[in-house]
């Protein structure tokens, strides 16, 4: 296939459009279901690098989900604990394959962003991540196979409209990439530097303990980072991300809007929101919003009379502000991930409320001493890259 037409552009008014390859070469893609439209494919081929380069750096299957050309979340293969099983909604599923299990921290990660995402696969998708994502509000998924039973899942989803997109793994772009902007050609060399193990060698604060698993947590936000809007911050814990920040014109913005969002997910690992005691009927999207009502500020928003009625058996407790301070002091040995350097130590006294503790961004700030005594007050392992990481 050399040419897909699609429905319309970014918006229904900009017509014509259409994906096809300059050289006349065929497309990379088979589109097995559906009819994936214009930003579906965008995301779908950022999503596709970043799980391609996560799997290559750490041999682990990969996922994640995209939202408006970036990731709401991306993780590998790892297994999930009982309490992942929980908030990511899939404790009533057997035993997650590795692909699935990357999927479900992808999409669990920050679920009300990844509400209707675009989901990219590193490897074959088995019937087990078919059925997890059947479950899910999503537009579609790129992979580079599928099993039968999988694709059989997929094309029941949607009334028969999910779009189902298989890429040829061994494709590799042209050395040079092309985009027009009000009619203006742009033209630039594909970013196809390797983020690995090298890249975290110039560690600059006092504090030099970095260990294989935080290296791997700081290799996969620099890889998500290298797929996200920017400006753009990413924390990681554990194999996933918990937090990014993406698109954001201030640094600090980026690093507090990611910040937020894992402390948001920690946060609903917290007994309190454990043990909300939720109504039969209450579908798990309704849940999501209901819960980040409930650990944030307008949490009255659910327990007011008349409200809580119509989500919970009984009406829970307040989630204090101390109650919580407390449950966040409890995360620690995060990662953080920056896509440019810091130019201020503020960004590392927010970055230590959620647990960070090992740092990589490029460096060259004129402030740069500034920011490795900030690290060094919170006793971090911070490493200059000397690579920046834009996306646009």
């Amino acid at each position: 296939m050399k040419e897909l037409a699609l429905k319309y552009g970014c918006n229904p008014n900009q017509k014509p459009s259409r994906v096809f390859m300059e050289d006349g070469t065929d497309l990379p893609i088979e589109v097995l279901n559906g009819k994936p439209g214009y930003i579906n494919l965008l995301d779908a081929f950022n999503g596709w690098q970043l799980v391609s380069e996560l799997k290559k750096a750490t041999g682990l299957p990969a996922a994640t989900s995209f939202k408006h050309v970036s990731p709401a979340g991306a993780a590998i293969g790892l297994p999930l604990n009982a309490i992942e099983k929980k908030i990511y909604w899939v404790d009533d599923l057997p035993e997650l394959s590795p692909m699935a299990s990357a999927y479900a921290r992808a999409r669990g990660a920050d679920r009300m962003s990844s509400f209707g995402d675009f989901i990219s696969l590193s490897d074959t998708c088995d019937a087990d991540t078919a059925r997890l994502i059947k479950r899910e509000v999503s537009d579609g998924i790129i992979a580079p196979d599928y099993t039968d039973e999988a694709l059989e899942i997929l094309k029941a989803k949607k009334n028969g409209n999910y779009a189902v997109i298989k890429i040829d793994p061994s494709y590799k772009p042209a050395a040079l990439e092309k985009k027009q902007v009000f009619g203006v050609t742009f033209e630039q060399g594909h970013n196809d530097i390797e983020i690995n193990d090298e890249m975290l060698a110039d560690i600059v604060t006092e504090n030099k303990d970095l260990p294989d698993s935080a290296k791997k947590d700081l290799i996969i936000s620099l890889i998500t980072l290298k797929y996200t809007q920017s400006n753009s911050v990413c924390y990681v814990k554990g194999g996933q991300a918990i937090g990014i920040g993406a698109g954001q014109q201030s640094r600090i913005h980026c690093t507090r809007l990611a910040g937020s969002k894992a402390d948001n997910w920690f946060l609903r690992q917290a007994p309190q929101v454990l043990e909300l005691p939720f109504l039969d009927n209450i579908k798990r999207a309704d849940r999501d919003n209901t819960i980040d009502l409930y650990i944030g500020t307008d949490y009255m928003d659910v327990l007011a009379d008349g409200k809580w009625q119509n989500l919970f058996k009984v009406k829970p407790e307040v989630f204090t502000d101390a109650d919580k301070k407390a449950w966040l002091a409890k995360n620690t040995d995060v990662a953080l991930g920056s896509d440019a350097f810091f130019p201020f130590g503020d960004n590392i006294e927010r970055a230590a409320r959620s647990g960070v503790k090992y740092v990589a961004q490029p460096g060259g700030s004129v402030r740069d001493d500034n920011v490795i005594q900030a690290a060094n007050d919170h006793k971090m392992v911070m490493a200059f890259t000397h690579m920046r990481f834009f996306h646009h």
